[in-house]
């Protein structure tokens, strides 16, 4: 079954002829839906990989109205195409600061029919003005927000632009929101929250304690959230905290394209590979990360200065200077890898539950695979995966960096009614199918402009 035909009979089904126009405002010209079998094809989807992923889709929910904030960057643009799938209606908001307005014009392709249901405009939450007209032409059931600034290093050398950013954007959109009388907010949220945790895996409940301004935003927006819940009983909000999310859609159309250097592991593994850098610079090994045989890295101290080309095989070691030979598999923080459309069903569960239970106020759950992988076991599996040798790089520790972070998941499997599908090797394979067909992201050649 393609991803064509899929929606085809989803929208014969369930009659998706709702349509907002599907459309483009702001500074993108108007751009009709094409058909997702020509899209799919295009690309080469794999009819095995989604066909079961639109089958779990449940009935849409009579076309409401979502707004999605930062709707054209890498998690929000998936989570979009889930939407539309799902039957509901999305304007986007974004700055285009760290996304493409490519993006929105491929998800309104691999979406088919329910293309047409897709609104975008190009806007920065900051500026409030814009974003009351949003409001003023569009009556919303419910806000998506992903929009903000999110590296955690840069966040470290410019505080004042994150604080700014994050906090302002978000202030503004929970103002702009209750004068409209939208009160349902799914948060995009971040594992960052819990610093460095002294109980693995992460529950909910466990203490908070950022390690970065970026971290920090994330906070202080959850707590602007409980306070206006405590405030006001009309308020629902649902605050998610997710871990590392990685790989791209399974047609290989959409996936993350960061521009300039990428910040996170996997978009600078993908750019090695496709020979855009060098090598891979792993950030500290002086983690106290374990084998399976429960060595530990612990007792050596960080080579920050050592930097050297070395073979990324998980066993292979290498002389230090000093006499210590260090093995390659501890030299790594462990974190929770989740699969993008993994997290963007995740957002919509939420979506739903923020719909179906009137007693909730504001709560919060996180969304991982509930397992630990070393940075180099997610590189070993992207080789498996396309092929090629990742060089590697060791260096110091990212100011703000913690060192083992993975999810307890059990509140949102039972509550939301959710839990990751995806394994590592099925985001690495389509992480490299989207990177093997869009070398240079949604600027690659053949890229509609």
């Amino acid at each position: 079954l393609s991803w064509g035909v899929a929606c085809r009979v989803f929208f014969f089904l369930f009659d998706g002829d709702r349509g907002v126009g599907g459309y483009y405002k702001g500074e993108t010209e108007a751009v009709g839906p094409s058909s997702a079998a020509t899209a799919a094809a295009s690309v080469g989807a794999s009819p095995a990989a989604d066909s079961s992923r639109l089958a779990a889709l449940r009935v849409p929910a009579m076309a409401k109205n979502v707004l999605v904030t930062g709707g054209a960057g890498y998690i929000g643009s998936h989570t979009v195409l889930q939407l539309l799938l799902g039957g509901y209606r999305a304007v986007v908001v974004d700055n285009l600061e760290n996304s493409s307005e490519i993006a929105i014009r491929r998800v309104a392709e691999l979406a088919g029919d329910f293309g047409k249901n897709l609104v975008f405009h190009k806007i920065d939450l900051r500026d409030r003005e814009a974003l009351e007209e949003v409001f003023v032409s569009t009556r919303f059931d419910a806000v998506m927000h992903f929009a903000g600034l999110k590296a955690v290093g840069e966040s470290v050398q410019k505080p004042l632009l994150y604080y700014h950013n994050n906090l302002i954007g978000t202030i503004n959109l929970l103002e702009v929101m209750g004068a409209h009388g939208c009160k349902k907010l799914v948060f995009s949220s971040s594992a960052t929250v819990y610093g460095w945790p002294k109980e693995i895996p992460c529950t909910e409940e466990i203490h908070l304690c950022t390690m970065s301004p970026y971290g920090r935003t994330k906070l202080f927006a959850e707590d602007i959230c409980r306070d206006i819940c405590l405030s006001d009983s009309e308020w629902k909000i649902i605050l998610l905290r997710y871990f590392n999310p990685v790989g791209a859609h399974p047609s290989g159309y959409i996936g993350e394209d960061p521009l300039g250097v990428p910040n996170n592991l996997m978009p600078y593994v993908q750019q090695v590979a496709v020979g855009r850098r060098p090598a891979l610079t792993v950030f500290g090994n002086d983690y106290s990360t374990k084998d399976g045989t429960g060595t530990m890295l612990g007792a050596h101290p960080v080579y920050s200065a050592f930097i050297q080309l070395i073979p990324s095989a998980i066993h292979d070691t290498i002389p230090t200077g000093d006499g210590v030979t260090l093995n390659l598999k501890f030299v790594a923080k462990v974190r929770d890898y989740i699969h993008v459309v993994d997290l963007s069903d995740g957002h919509i569960a939420a979506l739903r539950k923020l719909f179906d239970d009137s007693n909730i106020g504001c709560e919060v759950y996180n969304l991982g695979t509930g397992k630990g992988t070393s940075v180099l076991e997610m590189v070993a599996a992207f080789e498996k995966a396309s092929g090629k040798k990742i060089p590697i790089v060791i260096a110091g520790r990212r100011p703000g960096d913690t060192e083992i972070l993975y999810a307890s998941t059990a509140k949102a499997e039972e509550e939301l009614n959710w839990k990751a599908k995806y394994n590592v090797d099925d985001m690495c394979q389509h992480q490299w199918n989207w990177a093997s067909k869009n070398p240079w992201g949604y600027g690659s050649p053949g890229s509609a402009k």
